[in-house]
């Protein structure tokens, strides 16, 4: 994918969308640059998946412009798309019975020439790498339907590498897993960037996580930009208090000095106002 002006892979100009008659998206404006980790934010209902879906033409807006390096994703046709812009989403589809092997394979239908039924040698070759990028290639003969949930993933994210992409699109990528797998695939996602330079756009629910491994945050609210900015600018105590409406204390991690939020228990606040 060709860099825009100043390295911007997307612009999103002024995207309202919704489904029927409810609007989800209002007037949302923001970038995306090749080489960062932009993350998405925002309370449950603010319209993060619903942004990813109109992002990758799962949707189209009413008004407003996506441009994936200058050029409006409604004149990409799918299979075109989808050699620049691979999508992991919460709740992949998968048949239970196939192999891991055979799944990342499917990575590679966007680049099958036309009246081609069967994986070439390069097809082959780029599954291999895609699941030694990923650290799978120790499973590829077991059954997807057999996998734990940090694997699965993991099989995920290498099939949509298989795609060649140059921008990953992740909804919630460690939902449901443990702290050992959501760090694991935390870290796959920023080597990928940094040492391979794809470009990422995650929708991430832990703000701790998203101040520890994005470059940049795009936060809403109620379907609008409330905030864009690094985590530094995005994650202080009155903004997240006012979009989430809880009570919470932002300190630093010790280590890599990013915002860390702590959340206040009920009893917590009444023991202090007392």
């Amino acid at each position: 994918m060709r860099e825009g002006r100043d390295g911007v892979m997307l612009e999103v100009i002024g995207i309202s969308c919704g489904y029927g008659r409810k609007n989800v998206l209002k007037r949302v404006s923001f970038s995306a640059r090749t080489h960062e980790i932009l993350g998405v934010i925002g309370p449950n209902g603010s319209g993060k998946t619903t942004l990813l879906r109109v992002l990758t033409k799962v949707i189209r807006p009413l008004e407003g412009q996506v441009l994936w390096d200058g050029r409006e994703v409604r004149e990409f046709r799918l299979k075109e798309l989808a050699r620049k812009v691979a999508v992991v989403s919460q709740n992949a589809a998968y048949e239970s019975h196939i192999t891991v092997g055979e799944f990342v394979l499917f990575g590679r239908i966007p680049h099958r020439q036309r009246y081609q039924f069967f994986e070439t040698a390069q097809d082959r070759a780029r599954a291999e790498e895609a699941m030694t990028q990923t650290g799978i290639s120790q499973i590829r003969d077991r059954m997807m339907g057999n996998l734990s949930g940090g694997e699965r993933q993991l099989a995920c994210i290498a099939r949509a590498l298989c795609q060649e992409p140059k921008c990953l699109v992740l909804d919630e990528p460690t939902a449901h897993l443990d702290i050992t797998h959501q760090v694991e695939i935390l870290d796959l996602i920023r080597r990928l960037n940094r040492e391979e330079s794809i470009g990422v756009i995650v929708v991430l629910h832990d703000l701790n996580f998203a101040s520890e491994y994005c470059d940049r945050l795009v936060l809403l609210q109620r379907g609008k930009v409330f905030r864009t900015g690094t985590p530094d600018e995005v994650l202080s105590y009155p903004i997240i208090e006012e979009v989430y409406q809880t009570t919470v204390v932002v300190s630093r991690n010790p280590l890599s000095t990013k915002p860390y939020i702590l959340v206040v228990s009920e009893e917590e606040r009444l023991r202090t106002r007392d």
